[in-house]
């Protein structure tokens, strides 16, 4: 690493996974940890993991920006801010001209219209409920003695079986009997993505009326999911990369922005 080079950091410590960025204005670094049950030191941890691996040094990091839920546990933060203006401003650094975002998180969910500078227009958040979440799939997944990194694998070519509860309690029973009538475990879980393609589609369309979106958080990772909602949605659906770390990558952005 350049050691003129001045540096932002944005941590993401989210209800599942952290995720931190190192930023330098152009190109960027990333770091991704499961949360576990320590809130108050993953950021920290993230940061100095991160920075080891960049060979830099923390008197190089110019600002220090914290989201996500575990924000209030950043006091060497320079600055936190909500998710949804470091989602906006991570997806406008990769994709400047979109105009709407989906993230589907681990434990929520939520449809972002950004202006031409990636600032949030208006936004709709679902937090009270694990119907289409990260959360909703896991469940279901473990339901059915799948582990999530097979998803594509098992549901590949599957005709998807009709799965009529969102609540992750209920679809959890409605999967098992369906196995003990025979179905597929790929098949009951393609029925499962699909539900999910069916709630995102509804969610986002209550917001946005165009014909493009980028679909960012864990569950974008998932090829067959991608491909169901834009048949779906009939939208053409842009994927980062690293669609996990959006969050982490606006607040270095805003970091830098600050400096």
């Amino acid at each position: 690493m350049d050691s003129t080079i001045m540096y932002t950091l944005g941590i993401d410590v989210g209800s599942v996974s952290t995720k931190a960025v190192l930023f330098d204005g152009t190109s960027y670094q990333y770091l991704i940890m499961t949360t576990g049950f320590s809130p108050k030191s993953i950021g920290q941890e993230a940061r100095d993991l991160l920075l080891n691996k960049a060979g830099i040094s923390l008197n190089q990091v110019a600002k220090t920006i914290g989201t996500g839920y575990g924000r209030i546990h950043m006091p060497y933060a320079d600055k936190t801010t909500n998710e949804l203006t470091c989602h906006g401003k991570g997806v406008h650094f990769l994709y400047p001209d979109a105009g709407a975002v989906i993230d589907i998180g681990g434990q929520d969910s939520k449809v972002i219209l950004l202006d031409e500078r990636g600032r949030v227009r208006d936004f709709l958040l679902n937090d009270k409920c694990a119907a289409g979440t990260g959360r909703f799939l896991q469940v279901t997944s473990q339901a059915l003695g799948i582990d999530l990194d097979e998803i594509d694998y098992v549901t590949e070519g599957q005709q998807p079986v009709e799965i009529g509860s969102m609540c992750a309690v209920f679809a959890e029973t409605e999967v098992l009997n369906l196995i003990v009538h025979g179905h597929a475990p790929g098949a009951v879980l393609a029925g499962v993505l699909k539900s999910i393609a069916v709630r995102m589609t509804a969610m986002a369309a209550k917001l946005y009326s165009g014909n493009e979106i980028v679909f960012t958080g864990g569950l974008a990772n998932s090829f067959m999911l991608r491909k169901m909602f834009a048949n779906q949605s009939g939208w053409t659906v842009y994927v980062p990369k690293q669609p996990q770390i959006m969050g982490a990558l606006g607040a270095a952005v805003i970091g830098y922005e600050m400096i």
